[in-house]
C-alpha cells in the first residue's frame, strides 16, 4: 500500500465524480458552448459575489493571467518571500508580464499593512512603479497557515489609497474557509482577483478557477488563449469541479484533524527539532541538525510513505482525500517506531 503524502494534488477522482464527470454535457468552451464548463464558471463567481470566472488548466496559469490583468512591462507586485508566484511559477511574474516582486519578509508567509506601505514606491520616474499586492490563503511555504482577515481589510484600505491592485492565490483557500468559518463572498468583497484550485484538497483531476468583476476580467480570455490555455470540450473537467463544489468542502475538516495528529507524533520524535503550527492539511517540520535527512526520508520510504523534503532540514507532509484512515494510522505507526 503506497502512501503518498507529498502533496494534495496526488488524488485520483472517486468513482461518484467520475460517473458525474461522463455524463456531462459537453461542447466547445473555446467558442463559449460548453454548458458544463459555463455552469461552473457562473456558480464560481456568484459563490464569490463577482461577475465573471475563467477556468484554466492550472493555478499558475490562473496567477499568471491575473498579474498581467493588474500590470504593465516593468511595474512591480509586493507579496511575501514565500509567496508561490515567486518560488514556485518559474519566474513567470518577469517572463510573462515584465514585472518585479517586491519580497516581504513576513510571518509563515503573511504580512501587514503596514509592511506594504513601506514597500510602496515613490512616485518617480526611476522607481519601479507599485501596482499589484498579492497574499496567499492559506499559505503553502507557511505551513498552511491562514491569514487574519482584520488585517487583510487593512491591506484592501491601503491598496484602495494607493490605487493598487489586490489578488488572491487563494489555492488553498477553501481550506481557510473551513478553519475560519469564513465565507468567499467575503474575499470576494476584498479582492479584485481570486484564484481557486480545484484539484488542491477538493480531489478534482484538473483545474483552477479565476474571479473577478467584468472590468478586470475583460482581456482573460484573450490572456487565457496567449498563454495556450484555451480547450474544446472541458466539460468533463468542469462536472468534476460542480462535484467536488457540493461533496468535498465540509469534510476538508478530516484534512485537518489528521495533519494535527501526525504533527503531534511528529513533535515527539528526538529526531524532530520542531513542528510548524497546524491549521489545515499541511504539516512543516525541521530536523535537528546533526539528523542526516536523507537517511530520515529513506527510512519512511522503506515504509512506502511518501513526503516532500524541502531542503535545509525541512520536511513536508500534506493530508488529502486519497489519505485515508487505514494509511494514517500506519504512517502514525511508523513514525512512532523512530
Amino acid at each position: 500500500m503506497k502512501i503518498d503524502l507529498r502533496s494534495d494534488t496526488v488524488t485520483k477522482p472517486t468513482k461518484e465524480m467520475l460517473e458525474v464527470m461522463m455524463k456531462a454535457q459537453v461542447g466547445d468552451d473555446v467558442f463559449r458552448e460548453d454548458e458544463t464548463m459555463n455552469t461552473l464558471e457562473k456558480r464560481i463567481a456568484e459563490l464569490f459575489g463577482k461577475e465573471s470566472a475563467l477556468f484554466f488548466p492550472s493555478g499558475t496559469m490562473a496567477n499568471q493571467t491575473a498579474i498581467k490583468l493588474h500590470t504593465q512591462p516593468g511595474e512591480q507586485v509586493i507579496c511575501d518571500k514565500y509567496a508561490h508566484i515567486y518560488n514556485y511559477e518559474s519566474g513567470g511574474a518577469s517572463f510573462n508580464s515584465g514585472v518585479s516582486c517586491r519580497l516581504l519578509d513576513g510571518h509563515r508567509g503573511m504580512f501587514t499593512a503596514n509592511q506594504v506601505i513601506e514597500a510602496i514606491n515613490p512616485d518617480a520616474y526611476y522607481y519601479a512603479k507599485t501596482s499589484l499586492v498579492e497574499v496567499e490563503n492559506t499559505t503553502n511555504k507557511g505551513g498552511g497557515a491562514c491569514w487574519d482577515y482584520n488585517e487583510l481589510v487593512k491591506i484592501k484600505q491601503v491598496c484602495d489609497e494607493h490605487n493598487l491592485g489586490f489578488h488572491l492565490d487563494g489555492a488553498r483557500l477553501w481550506h481557510a474557509l473551513v478553519v475560519k468559518n469564513e465565507t468567499a463572498k467575503q474575499y470576494g468583497v476584498l479582492f479584485d482577483t481570486i484564484s481557486v484550485c480545484l484539484s488542491k484538497g477538493l480531489g478534482c483531476p484538473v483545474g483552477s478557477v479565476l474571479v473577478g468583476d467584468a472590468d478586470i476580467m475583460k482581456d482573460a480570455l484573450r490572456i487565457r488563449k496567449i498563454f495556450g490555455g484555451n480547450m474544446r470540450q472541458v466539460g468533463y473537467l468542469a462536472a468534476a469541479g460542480l462535484y467536488a463544489l457540493d461533496h468535498n468542502i465540509n469534510r476538508l475538516e478530516e484534512d485537518h484533524k489528521k495533519a494535527k495528529e501526525l504533527g503531534e507524533v511528529l513533535s515527539k520524535l528526538s529526531q524532530v527539532k520542531s513542528v510548524e503550527p497546524i491549521e489545515t492539511n499541511i504539516v512543516i517540520f525541521e530536523l535537528h541538525k546533526d539528523v542526516n535527512e536523507k537517511a530520515f526520508l529513506n527510512k519512511i520510504e522503506d515504509n512506502n510513505i511518501h513526503i516532500i523534503g524541502m531542503g535545509g532540514g525541512k520536511l513536508r507532509m500534506v493530508t488529502h482525500l486519497d489519505y485515508t484512515q487505514l494509511m494514517h494510522e500506519k504512517v502514525l505507526e511508523c513514525l512512532q517506531t523512530f
